[in-house]
């Protein structure tokens, strides 16, 4: 695998630590505020609509000039939105900050993940597309564990300072190693916005919605599900999110590499385990031991849907997968808002620090539906399909 594919790891080492360690110190910031526990989960809302909407926009902006710039811009913005987190005099700035530190993430994982596709063969393309998410696992393992004792230990201001300086490393990095792709031809928007016109397309952005939302909704409101339910203390939580980022290192080392050879299996077999995990978690959210043994597994099953999700709707739109794919990155996080917001009105309704992983289960149950849907659907295209036309004059192996 070529060395710029490190470069984009460590962009989105940045990004995973800043995206998920709010979850590790959310209830210091809600302290430190005022606001309630439900109230500071629009921190994580708020970021993950900032992905939604930046990441369309910022995406086609980023046509008029070359992907490797395009990056570096992205890491600017995602530097000043996390320093104006960490120099928030008021929850209404900190929030501000998030958003606009958010702003960076779809296109980044967007454009990223068309630059590591094109960095390899066809049959690697998922593998490729993995290498690069695999920064965001290892945030989970190291940069959000560590963000977490360091926010409990020191402040939580002194951890997105932190991960502000992640994003200038992120930068020098996409800088040295990433190679100039050129730009894209300003006449493609047209044909990017086309490859929506494919029901596929919106399939795989729902399935991506549900799926990933349902890890969500669990993982929000860890912190005072595990300290008030399990009973651990807050320096548990620290090796609880280690435990959980280790699970999302391995399901996407193992999503990516069996996507590239049964995709469709794949989903099915995560998403239906998701649930089935999701749903056991109310009950062993209860106890200190099976909690630590069921979170990896969440994290595990829940990052195994990444790659495959994002191959499907490169293959999808592969006339144009620039825009779908950051799109797809913003389905994920309207995913994780729509789950941190419906784990907050639960628990705010009176059913517990637990209720969230029933409502997460039913999230990742219906994506199952919807896969099955789609595999339904792609069958029916492919047979009811014309005759092969004779071999085209380019080979298929330079489109992408």
């Amino acid at each position: 695998m070529p060395l710029a594919l490190l470069a984009l790891a460590i962009g989105a080492f940045g990004i995973g630590t800043t995206e998920f360690v709010i979850m590790g110190v959310l209830p210091q910031v809600a302290g430190e505020f005022g606001v309630s526990i439900p109230a500071a989960g629009w921190l994580v809302s708020g970021y993950a609509l900032g992905v939604v909407i930046g990441a369309p926009i910022l995406t086609v902006l980023g046509t008029k000039v070359s992907r490797k710039k395009m990056l570096l811009f992205l890491m600017g913005i995602f530097i000043a939105g996390n320093a104006l987190s960490a120099a928030a005099p008021t929850f209404g700035v900190m929030l501000i900050g998030r958003v606009v530190a958010s702003f960076a993430h779809g296109a980044f994982f967007g454009i990223g993940s068309v630059v590591a596709a094109n960095l390899v063969a066809p049959e690697k393309k998922a593998s490729a597309i993995s290498l690069m998410f695999m920064g965001l696992t290892i945030a989970n393992i190291i940069g959000v564990p560590g963000g977490t004792y360091v926010g409990q230990a020191a402040g939580w201001r002194v951890t997105f300072g932190i991960v502000a300086l992640l994003g200038v490393i992120g930068f020098l990095g996409v800088a040295m190693l990433v190679p100039e792709q050129g730009k894209p031809e300003a006449a493609r928007i047209r044909t990017e916005f086309a490859a929506f016109r494919n029901v596929q397309v919106w399939l795989a952005m729902a399935m991506t919605v549900l799926g990933y939302g349902g890890v969500f909704a669990a993982i929000t409101y860890i912190a005072p599900m595990m300290t008030d339910v399990a009973g651990y203390s807050e320096g548990g939580v620290t090796w609880l999110l280690v435990l959980f980022g280790i699970g999302m290192f391995l399901g996407n080392l193992l999503g990516g590499k069996f996507a590239d050879k049964a995709l469709m299996p794949m989903l099915f077999a995560t998403l239906a385990a998701l649930a089935v995990a999701l749903l056991l978690f109310t009950v062993t959210a209860h106890s200190q031991v099976l909690a630590a043994i069921t979170l990896p597994i969440i994290g595990a099953l829940g990052f195994a849907t990444v790659p495959p999700l994002q191959k499907w709707v490169l293959d999808q739109a592969s006339a144009a997968p620039t825009l779908a794919s950051a799109a797809n990155i913003g389905a994920f996080n309207l995913g994780n808002a729509l789950a941190a917001w419906l784990g907050g009105v639960v628990i705010a309704a009176g059913y517990g620090y637990t209720s969230p992983n029933w409502v997460g289960a039913v999230l990742a149950g219906t994506a199952l539906l919807l896969s099955f849907l789609a595999a339904f659907l792609d069958r029916r295209s492919r047979a009811h399909a014309p005759s092969a036309a004779p071999a085209p004059a380019e080979p298929v192996a330079a489109q992408h």
